[in-house]
């Protein structure tokens, strides 16, 4: 029997979120772009697509991190009018001092979902996103699955970034691996990590969920 080596304080989906760009598996064009994003950043603002689980909004908080950002992170449901307004009125402050000390150079703006945020939630980040209205400082960051419902005008003040899955079966086999040695305390009693990865269609949240489970009925 696998016993636990370690408890569940949180999620492992949580627990074993990449800090980095260069921790996340795949993705190997989003982190070569995120990578020369941070080496010399900019205010701007990104449209992150793909399918769920694939590290977009995780991808996001390390940037955030990355470049010493003061994060403001807006949900899908509370995206809305009075939200936008109040956020980018903030984003004319200074952003706030790091937990290191050292004072913040940007304002983050993450927002997740973005297609399900409401029409004047889009019209305002419309307006908020022209040259004479942005916040100074200010990054922002939409994630979404699908471009369908955002405006064309909307996509035009973005750089699209595509997150797919593909090709990322090989790293979260060996994330798999190393959080099962990691939490546990027996090598023999392995899962199938590859199907594993396989049956959550390469998706990085699903298959720590599934692995979670394993651990805790081992």
């Amino acid at each position: 029997m696998a016993t636990l080596s370690l408890a569940f304080p949180e999620p492992l989906a949580d627990k074993y979120r990449p800090a980095t760009v260069e921790e996340f598996c795949g993705l190997e064009k989003p982190k070569k772009v995120m990578n020369r994003f941070i080496a010399a950043p900019y205010a701007s603002e990104w449209l992150f697509e793909g399918p769920s689980g694939t590290g977009k909004t995780s991808m996001a908080l390390a940037i955030c991190k990355a470049v010493d950002g003061e994060l403001h992170h807006i949900p899908s449901q509370s995206c809305d009018l009075a939200t936008v307004k109040q956020v980018c009125d903030t984003c004319h402050y200074y952003p706030r001092m790091m937990e290191s000390g050292k004072p913040g150079k940007f304002h983050v703006v993450l927002v997740d979902e973005a297609d399900r945020m409401t029409d004047p939630a889009q019209l305002a980040f419309l307006s908020k996103l022209d040259a004479t209205a942005k916040p100074p400082n200010t990054i922002f960051v939409f994630t979404c699955n699908s471009v369908e419902r955002l405006e064309a005008r909307f996509l035009s003040r973005c750089r699209r970034l595509q997150f797919s899955n593909y090709g990322m079966a090989a790293g979260i086999k060996s994330l798999l691996e190393k959080i099962w040695d990691a939490e546990t305390d027996n090598p023999t009693e392995r899962p199938n990590f590859e199907r594993m990865a396989k049956e959550s269609n390469n998706n990085v949240r699903d298959s720590l969920m599934s692995l979670e489970v394993a651990i805790m009925g081992a």
